[in-house]
């Protein structure tokens, strides 16, 4: 089984990476260039081979990003993963958040009686659902919380921009800003899609001083070190139930 991880920036790809290094010690292959200047980064585990990627900065460049290497190489699954905003309770920092639902937040209307997401608007689809068992299964071996994240283009920062989307998205465990276009070009290939988030901020006022951005990121690679067997399981009884 081969799996496509996509960040997006270096410093996630590295703990993913660092995460999927078996020993300290151990070298993999040395990044490769792709078409439109994309770093990827292999490692081979056990049952199953990760490519992971440095796609960039939002659901645009992410689902760019996605789409150049799903057009270069075969993969059977696609993983967006990354750091993100924690609604707080549930997702506190340095927690994870494996999702359930990958959610276009931001994607709609505002109008007079409030936001229309691009379903009610007739213009598509605002949600991606991962494969539910092995988004449980995923969650449980990374203790991680399994909720919806949400994909925005603006990050939040206000108290009242975090109220209005709990309030539309109660359930919602995260936000960062590149799951819903990994997704999109995921499905466009036919292909299931997980996502998984480190926490390193609270969603509401910004206030850099309360990040905990080294935190997330090792949380992240500690995520990913038993995330390989997980994936390798998944994918040799999902690729025998399609044969």
């Amino acid at each position: 089984m081969r799996a496509l991880v996509v960040t997006a920036v270096a410093a996630e790809a590295d703990s993913v990476t660092t995460g999927l290094t078996p020993h300290p010690d151990a070298f993999g292959p040395e990044p490769r260039t792709l078409p439109g200047g994309y770093l990827i980064n292999r490692r081979d585990l056990p049952g199953i081979a990760f490519d992971v990627l440095v796609g960039g900065v939002g659901p645009a460049a992410a689902a760019a990003g996605t789409a150049t290497a799903l057009a270069l190489a075969d993969y059977s699954l696609v993983v967006s993963a990354g750091i993100g905003g924690g609604f707080a309770p549930a997702a506190p920092l340095g927690s994870l958040v494996v999702a359930d639902a990958i959610v276009a937040a931001d994607l709609g209307a505002e109008t007079p009686d409030g936001f229309l997401d691009v379903t009610e608007l007739g213009f598509g689809h605002s949600v991606h659902l991962p494969p539910a068992e092995l988004a449980a299964r995923a969650a449980e071996a990374t203790a991680a919380l399994l909720a919806p994240v949400l994909t925005v283009s603006t990050v939040t920062g206000t108290a009242a921009r975090a109220a209005s989307l709990a309030a539309r998205h109660p359930m919602a465990g995260a936000e960062a800003m590149e799951g819903f276009g990994v997704a999109e070009a995921a499905a466009a290939h036919g292909l299931p899609v997980l996502e998984i988030r480190a926490v390193s901020n609270a969603v509401g006022p910004r206030d850099r001083a309360a990040w905990r951005i080294g935190d997330a990121l090792t949380a992240l690679a500690d995520g990913f070190r038993v995330l390989g067997p997980v994936l390798a399981n998944w994918g040799e009884r999902h690729e025998h139930d399609h044969r």
